[in-house]
């Protein structure tokens, strides 16, 4: 499988720069401060070189995964990697491959349908998973809403750019 390390490390700048826009006091931050239960103070006390490069670490991770998750044709190379000859483009599979890739490679490649994976992908995988956290954290419907939103338009975006950028 292939990826296309421009689009990757371009979609892992996504959660960063929506970030400053989406928990911006003008636009979600004060709402998310409350319901989060921030202080400016709690915020200023942070290390934030560390959890800014921490974060653009797991951001390109999350780029790596909307890669497999946007792109459909990366599943022939989990089917057939066990297959002799994979990984040899002069074997049967080899030439089954290329031949594939060249009459389906670039079907749904398109930035909506990226940005549809990606919504899916917010709605079900980063909503559940930030829903029952907040639950046990006893965290309200609004902190949910706030955050499982921004992950829903991160992924969208990023997948957007991943999978419409042959």
């Amino acid at each position: 499988m292939e990826f296309n390390w421009l689009a990757i490390i371009v979609a892992a700048f996504v959660p960063t720069v929506l970030g400053f826009i989406w928990y911006n006091p003008k636009v979600f931050g004060t709402a998310w401060m409350k319901a989060a239960g921030m202080t400016d103070e709690k915020i200023k006390g942070g290390n934030m070189p560390l959890i800014f490069g921490l974060s653009l670490l797991f951001s390109v991770m999350l780029a790596m995964s909307m890669n497999m998750i946007t792109i459909h044709q990366s599943a022939i190379y989990s089917v057939l990697m066990n297959e002799p000859g994979f990984g040899d483009p002069a074997s049967d599979t080899g030439k089954f491959i290329a031949d594939f890739m060249s009459k389906y490679g670039h079907n749904f490649r398109t930035f909506g349908h990226g940005a549809f994976h990606g919504i899916l992908a917010g709605i079900f995988i980063i909503l559940p998973v930030l829903a029952t956290n907040a639950m046990f954290e006893r965290k309200g419907f609004k902190y949910i809403l706030l955050n499982a939103g921004y992950w829903a338009v991160c992924l969208a975006i990023m997948g957007g750019i991943i999978c419409g950028w042959m």
